[in-house]
């Protein structure tokens, strides 16, 4: 996700997803976009070391020349999904470049039990798990506007107990 901050705004500008490519490739997807970059956000599992190499995804992407990185930290699931349902109010989707972004957002869903006839506690993992999963990192990073009822009630003091 490409994605712009602007005020409480949130604007969705553009999407790249690939599979079975290295880190270099979206590097090379990063460099040849027109966009000048803040900050680049990585899922928390950035950090972990890679059998084959011993470096970090996050060391490899700095090897590769990206600059301003920034791991965000592990939530709960059902956290995550709720940061991203508090900013979609605020966002907007370049139709025509998220396309298929915005398709993944729209079928994740809730894994269904057929056996128990529930829906399990985890969503479904399948092809909208990555983007789904990306967009919640930005979720987490983003700033909740301060909320009218975040805002501590004055009661007088009577003295009396109610």
């Amino acid at each position: 996700w490409f994605v712009q901050v602007t005020g409480n705004e949130i604007r969705f500008i553009d999407y790249v997803e690939s599979s079975g490519v290295g880190l270099d490739w979206y590097v090379k997807q990063l460099k040849d976009k027109p966009y000048s970059y803040d900050s680049h956000l990585l899922p928390h599992d950035a950090e972990v070391r890679e059998l084959g190499s011993g470096k970090s995804r996050l060391e490899t992407l700095q090897s590769l020349g990206l600059q301003n990185l920034r791991v965000i930290p592990a939530q709960r699931k059902e956290d995550q999904i709720n940061a991203l349902r508090l900013i979609l109010p605020r966002a907007w989707f370049d139709a025509d470049k998220c396309k298929r972004g915005i398709e993944a957002l729209r079928q994740y869903r809730a894994d269904w039990d057929d056996k128990r006839k529930v829906f399990r506690d985890r969503p479904l993992h399948d092809w909208t798990s990555h983007p789904a999963d990306a967009a919640m990192v930005l979720a987490q990073a983003v700033p909740q506007p301060a909320s009218q009822w975040a805002k501590p009630i004055k009661y007088r003091d009577t003295g009396a107990f109610v």
